[in-house]
């Protein structure tokens, strides 16, 4: 059977990893990025052709079946939707969108256009996640009373002035989009849909550097009833601490902990355990920080799957764990 072929937009460090696994997957067929040496440098590694303006790809590559969108946060709802209408299917690096507006349109626009909108959300498949979210899902835990999620992470001044767009309200979107929006997920994804917020937000260490805060506290109450918390900062000295979430049920309580939700490190349930669980992937290295981890080859190999056969399309929104539609 044909290979599927892939176009990407936006050259940066994670395109690096989208074009890896593509190579070993399908067949990256054309790149683009507004830094032409950064498309010729993609484009030259993979035999793949260079583009300098995304309307110039779309218009010129019709036989692409997904296109990745790889670039700042800020541009992902814009470009997503520009590539829907083209008629390509999209896999959108995360976060989806820095508005729910535009998240909406989003999918508003792939099901006009009976396409699917992928959404890159690799840590759903780290181990401990997978075997909770399945336990919670049999009942393991019953009523859930309430969770918590924390985020220590450090991001320092040299990490966002070597970047022309992290930091910025427009692009970045603020740090529970670029550090943690995937730890934000899989809460809505383990304990449940959020019916009220409210949150106490400031900037300490980072004042004429990023333009949102560096620290957050926020209080939350779930549909199901659960009351739950997220903490979170970037001031963690030195170097990144944890990324947790504990989760209080009648019949058990939980935590995923390590740095990057990547560990299971307390277990107690009424008649349940979690045990043998496949080592997970290391987390991504991005040289002095490391990233969430590296899942890219499955939500790669999902998103391959979840592709209907050739000339057949559908409309369905996918985020990160495939089967889970």
């Amino acid at each position: 059977m044909e290979k599927y072929k892939f176009a990407i937009i936006g050259c940066g460090r994670i395109a690096q990893r989208h074009a890896q696994h593509i190579s070993n997957n399908g067949t990256l067929v054309a790149v683009c990025d507004t830094d032409k040496i950064k498309a010729d440098a993609l484009a030259t590694e993979y035999s793949a052709k260079a583009y300098y303006n995304i309307d110039n790809l779309l218009e010129n590559e019709k036989d692409v079946d997904v296109v990745a969108i790889c670039t700042p946060n800020g541009l992902h709802a814009e470009q997503t939707i520009k590539t829907l209408r083209a008629g390509y299917n999209v896999l959108c690096e995360k976060p989806m969108a820095i508005s729910v507006a535009d998240a909406g349109q989003m999918i508003s626009e792939s099901l006009k256009a009976n396409k699917l909108l992928f959404i890159v959300k690799q840590n759903r498949f780290n181990p401990p996640v997978v075997a909770i979210k399945n336990a919670i899902e049999d009942g393991k835990l019953g009523k859930i009373y309430s969770a918590q999620l924390n985020c220590f992470w450090n991001r320092n001044e040299a990490y966002y002035k070597n970047s022309d767009w992290k930091g910025s309200k427009k692009l970045d979107g603020g740090t529970l989009y670029t550090q943690f929006s995937h730890f934000v997920d899989l809460f809505y994804w383990l304990v449940g849909d959020v019916k009220e917020v409210k949150a106490k937000t400031a900037n300490y260490a980072h004042q004429g550097i990023i333009e949102f805060e560096d620290t957050g506290a926020v209080s939350l109450e779930f549909y199901n009833g659960a009351i739950g918390t997220i903490n979170y900062s970037v001031n963690s000295f030195g170097k990144n601490m944890e990324g947790s979430i504990t989760i209080f049920g009648e019949k058990g309580t939980v935590k995923i902990g390590g740095q990057y939700l990547n560990e299971l490190e307390y277990q107690n349930f009424e008649d349940f355990s979690a045990t043998d669980l496949p080592p997970g992937n290391p987390p991504n290295e991005y040289g002095e920080y490391k990233g969430s981890m590296s899942n890219h080859d499955k939500v790669l190999k999902g998103s391959i799957t979840a592709l209907p056969e050739m000339g057949h399309q559908c409309n369905k929104l996918v985020i990160g764990q495939f089967g889970n539609w």
